[in-house]
């Protein structure tokens, strides 16, 4: 208890939320609806979700794309509810995969597309419009170079859908296990030790988007962000909101930022990983960024 203490003590030193200099544009993505990995004891999925929205609509958030996986309804009685409630509060919901099936590693192209298949009756029968044909690739998986990723993205282009790429990311799905394990045990200190590594994840993140932003394109282009349905998500949600608020960003729907030049490139590696990474990659731009000076937390074994 006592290392989780003084790491946390070392983490809130550095959670001085940025100022606003420069303004940028954000697009918020919710992957894995209507959960992302176990449902946290004493929560329920709808509960996730109202808390969830409640804070996307305090930020005024205008749009926010929450991406299903349909097959998890089967052990979700409560999963029909959470697309319900994320549509009565006006915002769209896309394709993850019903089964959320990495493209890289799945057994075929043609399984991964059956997967993407599956998906879409759920879509359809509650979505009217077309604004379903959005994908985000389960894993950021976009099936590396050659053969597959080309037929999927072939697949896609015939089925009029759109790739939701991703330019910045927290990793909040790593922490729900851990928060989970903690909270089991009742151990408080652990929990304040994730909180204050997380945070100082997203303080660095939301920087690092930045400057990528800056080096690569020489503006700030508007950024998507993802970020994952669960309790601990959820949890954390308002005081992520208040550091992007404090970092300059504005919330903006998703076909806007894709008027951006940014999104209008072609690009043979659409769907491969993060889409700045992967855009300094071929430019050849350096983005490496220095030591963030953080203690390193190791989230597979906190709370065992």
């Amino acid at each position: 208890m006592y290392r989780y203490l003084l790491c946390f003590a070392f983490l809130s030193s550095l959670l001085t939320p940025a100022v606003a200099k420069d303004r940028f544009d954000v697009v918020v993505t919710v992957d894995d609806l209507p959960l992302q990995g176990q449902l946290t004891p004493g929560e329920t999925r709808l509960g996730i979700t109202q808390s969830y929205l409640k804070t996307l609509k305090a930020h005024k958030v205008p749009q926010a794309y929450g991406f299903i996986n349909a097959g998890k309804l089967d052990n979700a009685p409560d999963g029909a509810a959470v697309y319900d409630l994320w549509q009565a509060n006006g915002y769209p919901l896309g394709n993850h995969g019903y089964t959320h099936m990495n493209l890289g590693r799945a057994e075929s192209l043609e399984a991964w597309i059956a997967d993407m298949e599956q998906n879409e009756p759920e879509l359809k029968r509650r979505v009217k419009d077309d604004s379903w044909r959005v994908i985000r690739m389960p894993n950021l998986a976009g099936g590396g170079k050659g053969a597959r990723h080309d037929g999927a993205v072939a697949w896609m282009k015939s089925h009029r859908y759109i790739v939701a790429e991703v330019t910045m990311y927290f990793s909040d799905a790593s922490y729900s296990a851990p928060y989970n394990r903690c909270l089991a045990k009742g151990d408080m200190a652990g929990i304040a030790a994730l909180d204050g590594y997380y945070l100082a994840q997203v303080d660095a993140g939301i920087a690092r988007a930045k400057r990528q932003s800056e080096k690569i394109y020489g503006r700030q282009i508007p950024q998507i962000w993802l970020t994952h349905l669960s309790a601990y998500s959820a949890r954390m949600l308002p005081q992520v909101m208040d550091r992007l608020d404090a970092a300059g960003a504005r919330y903006i729907p998703l076909a806007q930022a894709l008027k951006d030049d940014a999104y209008s490139v072609p690009d043979s590696e659409i769907g491969n990983g993060l889409m700045m990474e992967r855009v300094a990659k071929r430019l050849g731009v350096d983005i490496k960024e220095p030591p963030s000076g953080v203690p390193k937390l190791d989230l597979a074994t906190l709370c065992l």
